[in-house]
């Protein structure tokens, strides 16, 4: 049994190890060689297999979101500017960050089981064998999917979402849709749309690279594999946190 001392030296290598992937991903894609059909299969597991958790979860966020919020702004009458504080807080942040944590329990583990059940039961060695660099063949394709397809989750996410908000907003606190929209326009800047989607292809990367890594990087059985899978998303959990925080500083200005 390991000690908890060789476990975090172990992690520290491993991230290490997903760091070098990215750069070995980017110095890949200069060169040109993609397998398209593998971006496409990657695609429907990233969107299409993964829209109803997505929908669900960000759906009842907003709608807890604006029951919560709306108390408060209650006990100062404000309550029709619920749409503005939902559209700078869920919009700009929760939803991104909500999106990105299911695809990670979902694709993430998924890429590192996949993967590491390859490295263990030695597929890896034989793709090299047959001249077919794996990460052109598994890396990249995955990469690029989440990339593609995570801004696209991440609106539909924002969609759900200000739909349970309004549908909150009506039903407790009778604030009709007009208003509640008309506050999140007020309040949610064109920009913020584009940094939303920003984030969208950042923490696709993130989600891919560190779940292929930990496939790649898995030793031993069926039981490593399941640990490798556990262990991406908790480090992509972390990661994707992390991000947004460098994130909000760069791109919304450090706090007066």
């Amino acid at each position: 049994m390991q000690s908890k001392g060789n476990l975090v030296q172990l992690w520290i290598v491993r991230c290490f190890a997903a760091l070098l992937l990215f750069g070995q991903v980017w110095l890949h894609l200069l060169k040109g060689k993609t397998y398209y059909h593998k971006i496409l299969e990657h695609m429907v597991t990233t969107g299409p297999a993964s829209i109803s958790p997505v929908l669900l979860v960000n759906g009842f966020a907003g709608m807890i979101f604006t029951i919560q919020t709306g108390r408060e702004l209650v006990r100062f009458d404000a309550v029709s500017t619920v749409g503005g504080a939902f559209a700078l807080a869920f919009c700009r942040e929760l939803a991104p960050i909500l999106t990105a944590s299911i695809i990670a329990g979902q694709v993430g583990s998924a890429f590192a089981a996949e993967i590491g059940a390859m490295q263990v039961t030695e597929q890896i060695d034989a793709l090299y064998m047959l001249k077919t660099d794996p990460i052109d063949y598994l890396v990249i394709p995955r990469v690029i999917a989440c990339c593609l397809m995570m801004p696209i989750m991440m609106i539909f996410a924002l969609l759900i979402g200000i739909i349970g908000g309004a549908f909150a907003a009506k039903h407790f606190f009778q604030v009709f849709p007009d208003t509640f929209l008309e506050s999140v326009r007020n309040f949610l800047d064109p920009s913020d749309l584009s940094i939303i989607l920003l984030k969208g292809v950042i923490f696709g990367a993130v989600v891919a690279v560190i779940g292929c890594s930990w496939g790649l990087t898995t030793k031993g059985g069926a039981k490593e594999v399941g640990e490798s899978a556990t262990k991406a998303v908790v480090t992509t959990w972390v990661s994707i946190f992390i991000m947004d925080f460098f994130l909000s500083l760069v791109l919304f200005g450090q706090p007066i």
